[in-house]
């Protein structure tokens, strides 16, 4: 298993930042690992929505299947994946208002039998990725 984390405090109500993060239209704006939707992006994502995306780890293309397991309108976002070579993905996004702006917080979790063979090149290029996906984010909505 290796799980990854990484945390910004962003200029922004949380109100602004759940748009961005639940508008499958802005990921490639904001998401460092998003490349496209091979089906199409999700209409709305709420629990239950399920959805395909392309994403770049590692420098590797990998196709995952999401389903959101839990969706608390400008508090939680919480998914969960299937990707190739039997990678499962979670992914958990935490806002907590701070005054005018909203700590985000990303945690990853990949498991598998994969994982344990590159566990370290992968929580180095994921923390990497998730920072600057915050980066991004902040400059989007801030």
């Amino acid at each position: 298993m290796a799980e990854v984390s990484a945390q910004a405090r962003i200029e922004a109500p949380a109100e602004r930042i759940w748009a961005t993060l639940t508008d499958p239209s802005s990921y490639g704006d904001w998401n460092a690992t998003h490349t496209g939707f091979p089906q199409g992006y999700p209409e709305r994502v709420d629990t239950a929505t399920t959805y395909s995306e392309n994403m770049k780890l590692m420098g590797f293309p990998a196709e995952v299947n999401w389903t959101v397991e839990h969706c608390e309108p400008a508090r939680l976002l919480a998914t969960r994946g299937k990707g190739p070579m039997g990678v499962n993905l979670g992914m958990r996004y935490t806002l907590t208002p701070d005054g005018d702006a909203t700590t985000v917080r990303i945690d990853g979790q990949f498991t598998g039998g994969a994982v344990s063979l590159m566990a370290a090149k992968l929580k180095e290029s994921a923390t990497s990725a998730l920072e600057e996906s915050l980066r991004r984010l902040g400059a989007l909505v801030g």
